[in-house]
């Protein structure tokens, strides 16, 4: 089954549950396509996100979104009623023409990819715009409800109602939750499902007690510093250990509003030798720092708006690090953590309790192991990934079971081979006809699709640079690329020393601005399955190199009348070019290939060498131009 997953926001360092479950689904078979409507707040990016085979597809920039909402309403898919209806419903302030404005590419997206079915986490943003979706293409969808998400940040009962008459059918990941969703959505009671957040034990298989040391009990908490985390009563609760005397040291791993807050905290109470704010940490450190303590905290509570933790996955990872948990009796805490056996739970927003509670196992090691070694147990149990999936698979297979017959898309490695342009930026005043080539490699049959680097700030789109816009690719947020860029050190020092290596370098500053944007476009080129890259410029010709090494791809590049790049650098690098369109007579000649004149207008006049022997020596117009420009870009294919 081909399934689409459509987030708000993807990745959240805090949301690990949601990879772990696609990750699972893709180990049994599913293909998946994901949807992210904003992009990170951050470059940092767990370890395991390395693993996952579907590619992210952003939502392009806001100007281009509008062109998806003309497409829309060309196509009289716009949904107007739905958007007046809950303007009047909800009021304006949920957004509802912004949330259409996002669902229109994804719909056309999802539509073009064969998705018959999306999935939702969250119901908040993501979860309002999938009605929009739903609406214009008719996908059906689903949600998984976590807690917060409908308790408060959607705001509306009466729009999370409306949200799940709609979706076929809504998870949530506790028993706790389930009855609070259903006391909220009576009408759809079952149709809401508990499904459990489940954990990957690849990086827990040895988990094992802490050997008996010398030295201060470790205590770790983790967590985003905000109220309803409570870390303000865990700190609290370590200044009454400190009083009784115990010997503990307490570290927060987590960053967020409360931060200055909670450091104050920390001074004020003199609390700075044993309490330590660690901040964000990846994955694999949060890890280790599990795998080093001896008790973990969490003192989950509620906030003033009346949000809590509803299931945090850190107490699942805790426990199958074999550490003993203390935490509260929020939400669904207790039906991970429980009492006595695994851990001790104690009531929310008390202090002394939770010291309470510390003490004892600070002072019995024996009971530390023991809780440890049963919260294991009880994780292997009831937890793993592969038992949690199943009744979220049982329930896609049902929807796939009693949906009409649809052609599924074919897998992309046997898609045929498309050609890739380069764009550096778009539109390009010195690339004036950039528009219209593309229009008629799409008239003549030649598969192209552009792929750009950045949008150009306050340029007017006309009718057929609109119509260009709905077949390019632009590179997502730069907090994406840099993401990239550092998860791929040992191809990025590559690049480095293969520039070094050059006599003639492009400068620093260019260099690594294109080598960011080969490295972020090399999963996007074999999902499209390029097999024949065309540099737009000489900017993009330093990432065509750069990609024709890593991905072993033929390589053509057009060459703007004033060059950016010294002439040094653009003799070298159309070496390594079949050929293209240049404007200097000279250096094309010198170059080699198969090089067509090209003026300042970027007309082609005349070719430069001759393919097989044969190329018509002079152009009369723009469609022999683009005729034998396409013929070219055939061959090189």
């Amino acid at each position: 089954m081909r399934l689409g997953y459509l987030y708000s926001r993807y990745p959240v360092l805090s949301q690990t549950f949601c990879d772990t479950e696609m990750l699972e689904l893709e180990r049994r078979g599913y293909s998946l396509l994901l949807g992210s409507v904003h992009p990170p707040l951050t470059s940092l990016r767990h370890a395991h996100a390395a693993r996952l085979k579907a590619q992210v597809h952003y939502a392009p920039p806001p100007a281009i979104l509008r062109l998806w909402e003309e497409r829309a309403k060309e196509d009289l898919r716009w949904p107007d009623k739905l958007i007046r209806e809950h303007e009047r419903k909800y009021g304006r302030e949920f957004k509802p023409a912004l949330r259409a404005r996002n669902a229109a590419y994804f719909a056309y997206l999802f539509a073009r990819e064969g998705i018959r079915h999306f999935h939702v986490h969250f119901a908040n943003r993501a979860a309002h715009t999938a009605l929009f979706l739903k609406e214009m293409v008719g996908i059906p969808f689903s949600v998984t409800a976590h807690g917060q998400d409908f308790m408060s940040d959607l705001g509306s009962d009466a729009l999370l109602r409306e949200i799940v008459d709609a979706a076929e059918f809504v998870a949530v990941e506790t028993d706790y939750s389930r009855g609070l969703l259903s006391a909220r959505c009576p009408q759809a009671v079952t149709k809401i499902h508990r499904v459990y957040n489940g954990m990957d034990f690849t990086n827990f298989a040895s988990a094992e007690a802490p050997a008996y040391a010398m030295r201060p009990v470790r205590i770790v908490s983790v967590g985003r510093l905000v109220e309803f985390k409570g870390f303000a009563y865990l700190i609290a609760a370590c200044a009454e250990l400190k009083r009784r005397g115990l010997e503990f040291t307490c570290d927060i791993v987590g960053d967020g509003p409360l931060r200055d807050s909670l450091q104050a905290q920390i001074a004020a109470g003199g609390l700075e030798s044993v309490v330590t704010l660690a901040g964000s940490l990846p994955q694999q450190a949060v890890f280790e720092k599990l795998r080093d303590c001896d008790i973990f905290a969490l003192a989950s509570t509620f906030d003033r708006a009346g949000a809590s933790d509803v299931f945090p996955t850190v107490i699942l990872e805790a426990m199958a690090s074999a550490r003993p948990v203390v935490s509260t009796a929020v939400a669904g805490i207790p039906e991970a953590v429980v009492h006595g056996l695994t851990g001790l739970v104690v009531p929310s927003s008390d202090a002394e309790a939770l010291a309470n509670a510390l003490e004892r196992l600070i002072r019995d090691q024996w009971l530390r192991f023991t809780f440890g070694n049963e919260g294991r147990t009880r994780v292997d149990r009831y937890f793993q990934v592969e038992t949690t999936v199943a009744p979220l698979m049982a329930l896609f297979d049902r929807i796939a079971d009693a949906a009409p017959a649809a052609k599924e898309k074919t897998p992309e490695i046997s898609q045929p081979a498309q050609i890739g342009y380069i764009i550096d930026r778009w539109p390009d005043p010195e690339s004036p006809l950039l528009a219209e080539e593309m229009a008629e490699m799409e008239k003549q049959g030649v598969p192209v699709i552009g792929f750009v680097r950045e949008l150009s700030a306050g340029t007017r789109l006309d009718g057929r640079t609109k119509e260009a816009a709905m077949r390019l690719i632009f590179l997502p947020d730069p907090l994406v690329v840099e993401a990239e860029w550092e998860a791929n050190r040992a191809t990025r020092l590559e690049l480095e020393d293969d520039r070094a290596n050059e006599k003639d370098r492009a400068p620093a500053g260019i260099f690594l601005e294109q080598a960011r944007f080969a490295i972020a476009l090399r999963t996007l080129m074999r999902e499209r399955n390029i097999s024949h890259l065309h540099a737009v410029g000489s900017r993009s010709l330093l990432c065509g190199i750069m990609l024709k090494k890593l991905l072993g791809l033929t390589l053509s590049a057009a060459i703007e009348p004033r060059p950016v790049l010294a002439e040094g650098v653009i003799r070298s690098a159309l070496k390594q070019c079949l050929g293209g369109r240049i404007a200097d007579s000279k250096l094309a000649t010198e170059s080699g290939g198969t090089f067509l004149r090209e003026s300042r207008d970027g007309f082609l006049r005349k070719s430069l060498r001759a393919i097989s022997g044969t190329v018509g020596a002079n152009f009369t117009g723009r469609a022999t131009m683009w005729h034998d420009w396409a013929e070219l870009l055939v061959r090189w294919r």
